[in-house]
């Protein structure tokens, strides 16, 4: 009951500010951008160790994330640049994000760890995977919406590692390794998940191509054979 009243209010307020930057006719693809600067902003704190800022900040840029396309609906101004803009500069938004929280932890402080270096470039590229493969799918007229962790799971998951950087040492706090070893294994799992669907999908369309290609070069073969053995007549 509280959730739904939450979700209700979340949604009223968000329909609002929908309405309002309608109105407004700013570009959906000018609020793409923003939320890109902002995402740049998330990494710069990261950067710096300021976690929670960050993950605030993060709150701020994905909430134009998903306006840009409702006012894009809602103005009628849905269109193929416009998906492919949006799809382009959120794979921009996922690897910046993640270059900030690396540089953290590769600088000279008290935080540095090789290990969490690497774990989130493990994580970086488990996310563009995602992405990539659901986009490769797609392009086979492939539908790839399975797993359980594409972007919005992801940003939510970062958000909530960010906002438990803050205070003294506590069971629940300071949680981003955590996050990001979740990040890092479920990912992959995601993508590994998509490549066994994609050729599930694909397996009877592929045995077909394979087994009329192999006809066809046995045909040829053949072809090649009997016009060799005509010619050697001839002579």
């Amino acid at each position: 009951m509280i959730s739904e009243a939450i979700g209700a209010a979340c949604k009223r307020i968000i329909d609002a500010i929908v309405r309002t930057l309608a109105r407004s006719r700013i570009n959906p693809n000018v609020l793409t951008f923003i939320g890109l600067l902002i995402n740049i902003g998330c990494a710069v704190l990261f950067g710096y160790g300021k976690f929670f800022a960050a993950g605030l900040l993060m709150i701020f840029a994905n909430l134009f994330d998903m306006l840009d396309g409702q006012v894009a609906r809602l103005r009628g101004r849905v269109t193929q640049f416009g998906a492919f803009f949006d799809s382009t500069l959120d794979r921009y938004s996922d690897i910046i994000v993640y270059v900030g929280i690396m540089i953290f932890y590769a600088r000279d402080t008290v935080a540095h760890s090789t290990l969490l270096v690497a774990l989130t470039g493990l994580a970086l590229v488990g996310s563009v995977m995602v992405s990539y493969s659901r986009a490769r799918a797609e392009s086979l007229n492939i539908a790839c919406k399975v797993g359980f962790l594409e972007r919005p799971e992801r940003v939510v998951l970062l958000i909530i590692g960010a906002l438990t950087e803050i205070g003294q040492q506590n069971y629940f706090l300071h949680k981003m390794p955590q996050v990001l070893w979740v990040i890092a294994v479920l990912s992959h799992w995601t993508v590994m998940h998509r490549i066994y669907h994609t050729w599930r999908e694909l397996r009877e369309t592929d045995r077909a191509q394979v087994e009329a290609a192999q006809i066809k070069l046995r045909s040829a073969q053949s072809g090649e054979k009997v016009i060799g053995t005509d010619y050697s007549v001839q002579n």
